[in-house]
């Protein structure tokens, strides 16, 4: 007869040491710190105020790190929003300073002041004037970007 390995294997009662399974079990196994069971999971007793104050440690240092991430976009767009507001005042300056001819976009002109303080966007540099510059001061030098604002260069 051909014997199947799949049939259940006789047990030998008189073969079972009780007193050593006595040793492997326990009377409340819900109690263990070890998995007594097959797919069971370890369960250790914990110091509940450790576990809390680090997880409190971890949570406020996380969330320095997000204030702090935060505080450094908010530092960027506040230097970003003044350089806008500088390039829109100058703007105006030059919009309202005498221009002779039409601005090409990425081209450099120069602001000047007049005696009369009136203010004058000229092609010509003040190297280029040498000695006889024909205004009170120079102002700056800017270049005229897409959008239409001047961008100060010197």
């Amino acid at each position: 007869m051909k014997h199947n390995e799949n049939a259940p294997k006789p047990i030998d009662v008189n073969s079972i040491d009780l007193d050593k399974l006595k040793e492997k079990t326990a009377d409340l196994p819900s109690l263990l710190e070890y998995a007594h069971s097959v797919g069971g999971f370890s369960v250790a007793p914990t110091n509940e105020g450790a576990i809390k104050g680090n997880a409190r440690m971890a949570m406020e240092e996380q969330t320095q790190m997000q204030l702090d991430q935060i505080f450094e976009q908010m530092s960027l767009l506040a230097k970003q929003a003044r350089e806008i507001k500088k390039r829109a005042d100058v703007s105006v300056q030059i919009y309202e300073a005498k221009m002779s001819f039409k601005p090409i976009v990425g081209k450099n002109y120069y602001l000047y002041e007049k005696s009369d303080n009136t203010k004058s966007l000229s092609i010509v540099s003040p190297e280029e004037w040498g000695e006889k510059l024909p205004f009170k001061s120079f102002i700056a030098k800017v270049k005229l970007l897409a959008d239409h604002t001047w961008k100060v260069i010197v």
